[in-house]
């Protein structure tokens, strides 16, 4: 059965949203310095995971629970820093979970995985999602005037690409 219109249409929106994310971070961490780098790998990844062409049992989700398990071992380093970073690892693991489920061929519109993991973090991205969107509000509410020589704005793109990856890895779990 070959995919609806409607349904490769939106995991190519899918693709391109979290590329560009990714590559907006990839951005950040060349002028700042490295703390958009899990973004960057997170958003690559989940364009590359998103790619509707892939079948099942191909070598892609293999490669890409890979990495993301890679992904995972960072984010418990950088948790020395502080527990800003679990999001990473929940990020990260959640990306290994559905590479896992991608291998086995059972995602993509069947029932996939351990349903009660799928819910969980059915209810994490959600709750993620709302209160990001609420942080951005409230933040492009109360913005200041940026200085002559600061760069306006950048600190609400950022969340708002961080909020479009939630809203992407909530599509993607949603496929499942």
């Amino acid at each position: 059965m070959s995919p609806s219109l409607s349904s490769s249409v939106s995991s190519w929106l899918l693709v391109l949203l979290c590329a560009v994310s990714g590559a907006y971070c990839l951005r950040q961490v060349r002028r700042a310095g490295g703390g958009a780098a899990g973004e960057a790998v997170m958003g690559f990844g989940m364009a590359l995971m998103a790619v509707p062409l892939w079948g099942a049992g191909g070598w892609q989700a293999p490669a890409l629970g890979v990495v993301f398990c890679g992904a995972a071992l960072h984010a418990v380093w950088l948790l020395r820093g502080g527990a800003h970073h679990a999001h990473h690892l929940v990020g990260s693991l959640t990306m290994v979970y559905m590479s896992l489920v991608a291998a086995s061929g059972s995602g993509h519109g069947h029932e996939a995985g351990l349903p009660l993991l799928t819910g969980l973090l059915l209810l994490y991205y959600a709750g993620y999602v709302v209160l990001g969107g609420a942080r951005l509000v409230t933040a492009g509410g109360s913005v200041t005037q940026p200085s002559p020589g600061a760069r306006g704005g950048s600190g609400e793109l950022t969340r708002a690409c961080r909020l479009a990856m939630g809203i992407g890895m909530l599509a993607m779990l949603l496929t499942m």
